[in-house]
């Protein structure tokens, strides 16, 4: 899942990255290309490791083997203030204490800047993310998403050689997270900066990324452009995690995928050797109809109507598939929890793996 040139000229690289705490593993021979100017999101569950590999690409934690290659220098053991690494956490990490000006100061005051250059790059910086006429007021003043652009702003005056996101929009609420994600992602184009951005939202990881990668147990599953991820995952865990997916069992036979319970029609051509498989069904290629039309036979669980989209969860043969459509099935008899469907699956768009 590299990239060519990674750690060159503003790129970042780690080569075979382990860590552990405690005799337990976290990290496994991570390897990561960010190319210069990428913007790179790890995705994963709370536990897979995402904010221990970041938190040693920032030099807060030391490998316990491998290698972090920063612009073309090997920083593994160099200390976190020279690597020249910016940070943007999760609460923000502004000093309450100082104004935006002196929060935004900070950093270029500390590499003995001068006067005229702290002024103009702050200045600069402010008037980048809409916060000059707010230069002398407290940070603690401000709201939580003018906070959170004072932490990306102090982070980028510094002109930081990678970028590095931690779960960055986590405290906002869904409105101000999904106006600041594209905050920053403009930022990032704007600056050209390398950026590695940590999250466990999915919507955040496919809307801000260049690419991306999935992390499970400390590894990178998956790597590549979001759309091919989320198209072409590389294991029921990608799909599941990424797509939304359910698991439905079947067998293949002379390169025939049957999922467990389907008619002979619903028969999958695929390249897989003969035995149990898995297929991945993604909700939209899942459609929800009232019984007695055509359709598997089915019951419904759940209706779950949130304005833009409406979810109906079903069981079938045991397993629960869900169907996303836009508006409230609007047109047709309602559906509800307890009833009897008929449930159609585009089996042709589906991803089997081998295994149980």
């Amino acid at each position: 899942m590299g990239v060519p040139e990674g750690g060159g000229a503003g790129g970042l690289s780690l080569v075979g990255i382990g860590k552990s705490f405690g005799g337990a593993g976290v990290l496994h021979d991570v390897e990561l290309d960010v190319s210069p100017g990428e913007f790179f999101s790890i995705l994963g569950p709370s536990g897979c490791g995402k904010t221990t590999l970041l938190r040693v690409v920032a030099g807060f934690e030391q490998p316990d083997r491998g290698s972090v290659i920063l612009a073309g220098r090997d920083v593994t053991r160099v200390s976190a203030r020279e690597r020249g690494v910016g940070m943007v956490f999760q609460n923000y990490a502004l000093f309450p204490s100082m104004t935006v000006r002196g929060n935004l100061a900070f950093g270029l005051e500390r590499r003995g800047a001068s006067r005229a250059e702290v002024d103009g790059k702050v200045r600069s910086i402010a008037e980048a993310v809409g916060m000059v006429e707010k230069l002398e007021q407290n940070v603690t003043s401000l709201s939580g998403g003018e906070q959170q652009r004072v932490a990306v702003a102090r982070a980028l005056v510094v002109e930081p050689a990678v970028l590095l996101f931690d779960e960055p929009l986590s405290n906002l609420d869904v409105t101000l997270r999904q106006r600041t994600r594209e905050e920053i992602r403009t930022l990032q184009r704007r600056f050209g900066i390398t950026a590695l951005y940590v999250t466990h939202d999915r919507g955040e990881a496919l809307s801000l990324s260049d690419r991306i990668g999935v992390m499970r147990d400390g590894r990178l599953e998956q790597g590549g452009p979001p759309a091919d991820v989320y198209e072409s995952p590389a294991s029921p865990f990608v799909a599941e995690f990424l797509g939304d997916a359910s698991l439905v069992r079947g067998t293949v036979l002379r390169n025939r995928f049957r999922p467990d319970g389907a008619a002979d029609d619903h028969l999958l051509a695929v390249a897989l050797r003969d035995g149990p498989a898995v297929a991945a069904v993604r909700p939209e290629n899942v459609e929800v109809r009232p019984a007695g039309g055509p359709g598997m036979p089915a019951t419904v669980v759940s209706v779950e109507y949130l304005g833009l989209i409406t979810t109906v969860t079903v069981r079938w043969n045991g397993v629960l598939l869900r169907s996303v459509r836009t508006g409230s099935f609007a047109g047709g008899p309602s559906l509800r929890a307890g009833e009897a469907a008929g449930v159609a699956v585009d089996w042709q768009r589906v991803a089997v793996f081998p295994g149980e």
